[in-house]
């Protein structure tokens, strides 16, 4: 199973472990064309992060990026069901205040 699936509303599943041992690319950079695109067409996309088993700042810096890089191709993304230990890594680094969570 891959890190994450886009299903056909263009909203992500993410899976697993978020963290330095499983990251290498950023989230935009990882989508297929056809997967850009309907985001692009959707404009408004959800990354579900509740089958997030661990993380560590590397997938906090991996959702920072995410949210930067939709803004960046005109997409609203909402972090939805965030980890409680990802919640807490992002006020400590004084992220949570602009990322996006349900």
């Amino acid at each position: 199973m891959s890190l994450f699936e886009v299903n056909d509303k263009g909203n992500i599943v993410v899976h697993g472990h978020l963290d330095r041992d499983t990251l290498s690319k950023n989230l935009w950079e990882s989508l297929r064309n056809s997967e850009r695109d309907l985001l692009k067409k959707a404009a408004t996309c959800t990354v579900d992060l509740s089958d997030v088993e661990r993380a560590d700042s590397a997938g906090l810096a991996w959702l920072i990026n995410a949210v930067r890089d939709a803004k960046q191709n005109n997409v609203s993304m909402t972090l939805y069901k965030m980890p409680e230990k990802l919640q807490k890594l992002a006020k400590i680094s004084d992220a949570d205040s602009f990322l996006p969570v349900e």
